[in-house]
């Protein structure tokens, strides 16, 4: 059992209708601040389980769970001649069809089509209505008046549910919260009914009732309830202290989870991620199937720690339905990049496309920065250290000081990886640069990016690279000095004794400044970088260079 679509309205951050599709198995949420990606998990939640943040949405309905948009144009229309209706919001969520979804059938969803699934509304309850009316006329409404709200909780056959009723069950993970009610109750109870037998329930309530009994009947707890009853002047029964009984399950509330003795609550919050995930994932019953959603697993967690949970994902994921949002290059490349749904501007981009290849080399090599590549509004792709150095400083010799990030656009040292970086780029249409070297072959240079030049060319993708092939007769060992990198270019345009004064060098000839330069590549990249321009000495760069940042 999976969730094939999301369908928000009037939610939180959504004014507007907005649908996500998911696949079967993981699902890899990535967007800038404020995108929606925690609204999208706890909508989901929300129509799988009524609750928001660990409490039951039917007595705790708020006017923050409206999109603020909404409320405050409601609100200024009351006080116009034409009144907005009360605004509300819905969660819509569509299932695979299954034997045992197959009850949830209907057209009762928001695109009037036959499909499986349940409906969340917090809407206006027209039982109210004529009251309503009254504090309209009465002109003192300032916000929602959530009074005569009420929720609509039902199937797409329009029948009205309740949580226990969906088959499919949620649990949602956020490391990052101090959502403490749910933190060792909701996973304890989880342990209790997924891993216990009947028998071991009613063991477990008993030793329970024995405990509470011994507490009541013990000689110290009698003394204070005598104390208790003479000083009372407050009633003529008996005041005592106790332990509550009356509940069959009080005993579930009553129990806390502890690792090596120490409660849950009180352990850090990485480690409580891990212990909620791998309980998620170890939840097995033939006839329920679990939604998992992880927010940002990354937060509170080392590398190895992260690197252990996402491998414990990826082995336990078979019959799994995992959503996952994350700010992690590390954790969308282990995962798997083919999963990834990219949000921006409320619109969903997949990475379904990418070549197998591409997915399997980040994933084996995943510390590679692919998500500043896909959150940033342009990127400059180099090879290396000193060339992302040496292209922020011309970035920001040529506006005033900025550095490329303050104006959303990443300079991002790829290595020898541009062309997997690019196929990215070119799915989701990311404006890219590359700057790359000619190395001597420009043809070698033209094919390698064939796919991008010429005829090929893609409107978001740009390829700067030196088109004049330099020569000279230096030899490093037995092999020839390679005039056409970053380095020579710099000197080439900038003269020996403005790289000397920049360097703080005394080289008399080009190819010693050469030899240097190619020792010392990022500390003269840097040198560079924090190098203050004067009237008789200002850095030069290759035009190459300078066509990148335009």
């Amino acid at each position: 059992m999976i969730i094939t679509k999301l369908i928000i309205q009037g939610f939180k951050g959504f004014k507007e209708r907005f649908c996500i599709e998911f696949n079967e198995s993981v699902n890899i949420i990535v967007g800038d601040n404020e995108a929606g990606k925690s609204t999208i998990l706890e909508a989901i939640n929300l129509g799988l389980t009524g609750m928001y943040a660990g409490k039951s949405v039917k007595n705790n309905i708020s006017q923050y769970l409206f999109n603020d948009q909404l409320v405050k144009e409601y609100l200024t229309s009351l006080t116009t001649p034409i009144k907005l209706p009360p605004p509300e919001l819905f969660v819509e969520l569509h299932f695979k069809s299954t034997p045992l979804t197959a009850f949830l059938e209907g057209d009762g969803n928001c695109l009037k089509s036959s499909s499986v699934g349940v409906v969340f509304k917090i809407k206006f309850n027209e039982d109210y209505k004529s009251a309503y009316e009254a504090l309209i006329k009465s002109g003192d409404i300032r916000t929602l008046p959530i009074e005569y709200y009420d929720i609509v909780w039902k199937g797409f056959n329009r029948d009205a549910l309740l949580s226990r009723n969906i088959p499919l069950k949620s649990a949602y993970i956020d490391s990052s919260s101090g959502r403490g009610n749910n933190g060792s109750d909701v996973y304890i109870s989880r342990i209790i009914k997924d891993l216990l037998t009947d028998d071991e329930v009613i063991s477990v309530s008993q030793s329970h009732r024995k405990m509470k009994e011994t507490f009541i009947s013990d000689p110290s707890i009698e003394t204070i309830n005598k104390k208790i009853i003479g000083a009372s002047k407050i009633t003529s029964k008996n005041v005592t202290i106790s332990v509550e009984l009356s509940s069959q399950k009080a005993w579930e509330s009553s129990l806390i989870t502890c690792l090596d003795d120490v409660p849950f609550n009180f352990i850090g919050k990485g480690e409580q991620s891990i212990v909620k995930t791998n309980l998620a994932l170890s939840h097995n019953k033939a006839k329920e199937s679990n939604v998992i959603l992880i927010e940002e697993p990354e937060n509170n967690l080392s590398h190895t720690k992260l690197n252990m949970l996402i491998k414990t994902i990826k082995d336990n994921c078979a019959g799994k339905q995992i959503i996952i949002t994350t700010h992690s290059s590390f954790v969308a490349n282990k995962l798997g990049l083919t999963d990834l749904i990219f949000l921006s501007n409320r619109i969903t981009t997949k990475l379904t496309s990418l070549n197998s290849g591409t997915k399997e080399f980040f994933e084996k090599i995943a510390g590679y920065d692919t998500l500043r590549l896909v959150l940033c509004k342009k990127a400059i792709l180099v090879e290396g250290d000193s060339d992302e150095l040496v292209v922020q400083r011309a970035y920001m010799d040529a506006n005033g000081g900025r550095l490329p990030v303050e104006d959303g656009i990443e300079v991002i040292s790829v290595g020898t990886s541009f062309l997997r970086f690019m196929e990215i780029a070119s799915i989701i249409g990311k404006p890219v640069c590359v700057v790359t070297d000619n190395d001597g072959d420009i043809a070698v240079v033209n094919k390698k990016y064939d796919a991008y030049l010429g005829a090929n060319k893609k409107a978001n993708i740009d390829i700067s690279f030196d088109p004049i092939v330099d020569k000279g007769t230096l030899m490093v060992g037995v092999k020839k000095y390679n005039y056409n990198t970053l380095e020579p270019k710099l000197l080439k345009v900038n003269g020996l004794a403005k790289l000397n004064a920049i360097f703080e060098t005394a080289y008399t000839s080009d190819d010693d400044l050469h030899i240097h330069m190619r020792t010392n590549k990022t500390d003269c990249a840097l040198k560079l970088f924090n190098y203050k321009n004067t009237a008789a000495v200002s850095i030069s760069y290759p035009q190459y260079i300078l066509d990148s940042i335009k």
